[in-house]
């Protein structure tokens, strides 16, 4: 080999040898790790094992509507969900096929995965996608040699599960639900019109070759793999939470605290379970869950959720049955009529059983007194709870509808960046938004939505959610879009509904009013002042701080999402991380805003990931910045290679130099300056081709 190119192999080996050395004594041991920005994460039950199909010394167990892999040899775990390859969400059926060696995976909306024990993942849409007369709920599965014979509403769809395609499907005209085999002929039990066959040496696509049988075959389900399997997986912890109901949130101490309700909702099932969920980023704790065996009182529907600012481990949740009280999971206290100022509700002049005592919404102040909303009660509807655990009654006459009965939708209570406490009405009747200065004993209750322009919304429109911007300014989710209170007119008698208009750029000077029309049912802030709007229907909306670009919009279809309804949005302020609450369950993703530092050190400004590996092209992330920092990416020769500002505490820089162009080999510096001019700080990154 000649000398001089076997010398510069050496030279550049060795200068990758020490970027290495410089980044893991720089930059790694210094660093903690960090999700990738743009990272999905779904937060799945597994607790209620519903099948379990053997495949060798594998089993998969579908569970709570969700999939896992279990090997027995090594006794790993492995979970399935749409961040690591599955195509849908809430799994209906599954079934081993041997001789294909895949799994047959249906979802409720007929989509169809088949998975392998190597992980790999392939989707069949057909059915999903497919125009047809009638409904196309798939009910069963039969595995016969190669093929799955899907028992359908519309009757039968023969899948070559070795091919990867639907093969055939019989179109009989009335529903099938079950399947079966003998040694010529196939078996079709139809709950309408009972038991069908014909010769498995006919075309079987023709309904004039299907006839009524005489014969009844043994239709039932091989329950072989779960019985003799159902002990060992019992026993099995693959995470996530213990239910995939969730209704509303809040991230308070590093941890997420949500509830698994939905009374007086119009986006989800009533009479469900007391759930109460806890996620510390790495383990869930359920809430004590017998409750009605102790206080004789239904335990349903909880909807709201705050935890004392003076004890994190004391916990109020209300819900439809009351306010109950916990200290470290467990029941402390349940406080209802007889042990409290709070009343049951009134249905058309008559009250109702205890277990209609609505809570739903709760808030902490600053010093540990929790504020309690009654909806629907005779005489009471805002009290006060003290940290030295004494009731007050404060009622208003304004919470009263004509019958001085509360109004039935009191939630989304919060304090604002004043003081004030601000809630909402979102019973369609008598829609409000309602705004109380604790200090001075005043609330103002605003009914009629008017905005700038004088067009009036006060009708078909419901009020869903409400929320505080980082410039003061109120945000209301409703039924036609969201809506704000400018910081100006906050606490006045009277104020205008802004809405947003955003111009079209098209040469006019018209301008349209921002997700106008769009079911708001959920709004959060992040570090950078951005507004994240969750919507009954078109997933998730990014808008920026300014309100005037909409920087993502987030689908079932177009990302990781559960679900396109969202109920309730949490975010941890230092990762970034964005926690939506969907009525399939619960998921996140890794944004770009965190928590800004007071001030710039070498100790909290770092880099990751550091070195930037050849194969790596995500986002790279400069972290421990003050808010609106102005940051530049400079080579090692001092050339300015990038710049621009942080959202919140974080900068992302995608490893191109303002043309586009990827950037060579190399150190580069990050060069920090505060917003108002002053020295920051620098670090290093290394990036190696």
């Amino acid at each position: 080999m000649n000398r001089k190119i076997l010398n510069n192999k050496l030279k550049s080996k060795k200068w990758i040898v020490f970027i290495l050395l410089f980044t893991i004594h720089c930059s790694l041991f210094t660093s903690p790790a960090r999700a990738q920005i743009g990272t999905w994460r779904n937060y799945l039950a597994y607790s209620d094992v519903q099948q379990i199909q053997e495949a060798g010394n594998e089993l998969f167990v579908l569970a709570s509507g969700s999939l896992y892999q279990y090997n027995k040899q090594d006794k790993s775990i492995h979970t399935f969900d749409k961040t690591n390859g599955m195509n849908d969400i809430d799994i209906t059926h599954i079934k081993w096929c041997q001789q294909a060696k895949r799994l047959v995976v249906v979802y409720n909306n007929s989509n169809i995965d088949l998975v392998e024990t190597n992980g790999d993942i392939t989707n069949i849409s057909d059915i999903y996608t497919k125009s047809i007369t009638g409904g196309k709920n798939i009910y069963s599965i039969t595995i016969n040699g190669q093929y799955a014979y899907l028992a359908c509403e519309y009757g039968i769809s023969k899948l070559n599960v070795k091919n990867a395609e639907i093969s055939e499907s019989y179109l009989l005209g009335f529903p099938i639900n079950a399947i079966a085999f003998d040694n010529t002929n196939i078996y079709a039990n139809s709950p309408t019109k009972g038991v069908w066959t014909a010769s498995l040496s006919s075309n079987l696509i023709d309904p004039a070759n299907w006839t009524p049988s005489s014969i009844t075959p043994d239709f039932s389900e091989d329950l072989t793999d779960y019985n003799n399997n159902i002990e060992l997986v019992e026993t099995l912890q693959p995470g996530g939470p213990k239910y995939n109901h969730f209704y509303e949130s809040v991230f308070v101490n590093g941890k997420l605290y949500t509830t698994g309700g939905g009374f007086l909702s119009a986006y989800w099932d009533y009479d469900l379970p007391g759930i109460t969920q806890v996620f510390d980023g790495s383990n869930w704790t359920i809430y004590q869950e017998d409750i009605a065996n102790i206080t004789g009182i239904e335990y349903m529907d909880n909807n709201c959720i705050d935890v004392d600012p003076n004890d994190k481990n004391h916990v109020f949740v209300g819900g439809r049955c009351g306010l109950y009280e916990f200290q470290n999971g467990l029941l402390k206290k349940f406080h209802y009529k007889e042990n409290s100022p709070l009343r049951p509700a009134i249905d058309r002049g008559v009250e109702l059983p205890d277990n209609y005592t609505l809570i739903n919404t709760i808030k902490f102040d600053k010093n540990g007194n929790l504020w309690v909303l009654n909806s629907q009660a005779n005489g009471v509807n805002l009290l006060l709870y003290t940290k030295d655990k004494q009731w007050k009654t404060l009622t208003k006459s304004e919470l009263f509808d004509y019958n001085t009965v509360t109004l039935t939708g009191l939630r989304s209570a919060f304090f604002d960046s004043r003081g004030f406490l601000w809630f909402i009405n979102t019973n369609w009747e008598d829609k409000a938004v309602c705004c109380y200065d604790i200090n001075t004993d005043k609330i103002i209750k605003y009914t009629s939505i008017v905005n700038q322009d004088g067009v009036s919304y006060n009708t078909n429109n419901n009020i869903y959610n409400i929320k505080e911007d980082k410039s003061g300014n109120i945000w209301i989710g409703t039924t036609l879009g969201p809506f704000y209170i400018k910081n100006s007119d906050v606490g006045q008698d009277k104020v205008t509904f802004i809405q947003e208009k955003i111009p079209r750029n098209d040469g006019t000077d018209y301008a349209d009013y921002l997700l106008a029309d769009i079911e708001i049912y959920s709004i959060a802030v992040d570090e950078a002042g951005r507004k994240w709007i969750g919507t009954n229907g078109n997933g998730i909306f990014l808008i920026s701080e300014d309100n005037m670009t909409q920087l993502q919009h987030f689908t079932s279809q177009n990302s990781k999402l559960l679900s396109d309804i969202i109920v309730s949005i949490s975010i941890n302020e230092n990762t970034g991380e964005v926690f939506f609450l969907t009525n399939k369950g619960l998921c996140s993703y890794i944004s770009d805003a965190t928590k800004p530092s007071t001030e710039m050190t070498e100790d909290n400004v770092w880099a990751y990931p550091n070195p930037v590996n050849p194969d790596y092209t995500g986002p790279i992330t400069i972290t421990g910045l003050t808010f609106n920092a102005d940051v530049k990416i400079v080579s090692a020769n001092g050339l300015l290679i990038n710049e621009g500002r942080s959202n919140g505490g974080s900068f992302t820089w995608d490893g191109c130099d303002k043309k586009g162009n990827r950037v060579a080999s190399g150190i580069y510096m990050v060069v920090t300056t505060t917003s108002n001019g002053q020295k920051g700080t620098v670090c290093k990154i290394a990036i190696i081709k």
